[in-house]
């Protein structure tokens, strides 16, 4: 068994407050050669980001990728679309869900693994402001229990 290397590099922290996570699993995505190197520097965006299917293809749309400082080749568009590379069985079978219970697909995270970067993406609900509320409530007692002990 080897063990496989994987680093995270952005991470979409307000998507897991705003998002009940149902359901979570990994997709590859299609980068060109700058956006590969920004994304190594640290310099993309995930906040707004989310996935939507047209045509029977998932697709990123609202992430920002910035264009790398030193590239001398094909500049790319910081906010276009990017193809999620999932199986066909997969798309079906969460676009289903997402009809049925109303909920979305978020990107929670963008990782390297090995030489390939995958996007940890996420079905989830969105929260009501009061759930919201009680989530923060419950993190301060934890923390406050944890200080005590």
């Amino acid at each position: 068994m080897s063990v496989q290397s994987t680093k995270s590099i952005i991470e979409n922290k307000k998507a897991l407050f705003d998002y009940e996570v149902i359901e979570e699993f990994e997709a590859g995505i299609v980068l060109v050669g700058s956006e590969v190197k920004s994304i190594r520097n640290g310099s993309a965006n995930l906040k707004w980001a989310y996935i939507t299917v047209h045509s029977g293809r998932p697709v990123l749309v609202g992430c920002h990728i910035s264009e790398y400082k030193g590239s001398t080749g094909i500049i790319h568009d910081p906010k276009r679309e990017r193809l999620i590379l999932i199986s066909k069985k997969e798309i079906l079978r969460l676009s289903q869900k997402v009809k049925e219970t109303g909920a979305s697909l978020i990107p929670v995270s963008i990782y390297s693994k090995w030489n390939l970067f995958k996007v940890r993406v996420a079905l989830g609900k969105w929260r009501k402001k009061w759930e919201k509320k009680n989530l923060l409530k419950e993190r301060d007692l934890d923390r406050e229990t944890r200080e005590i002990f």
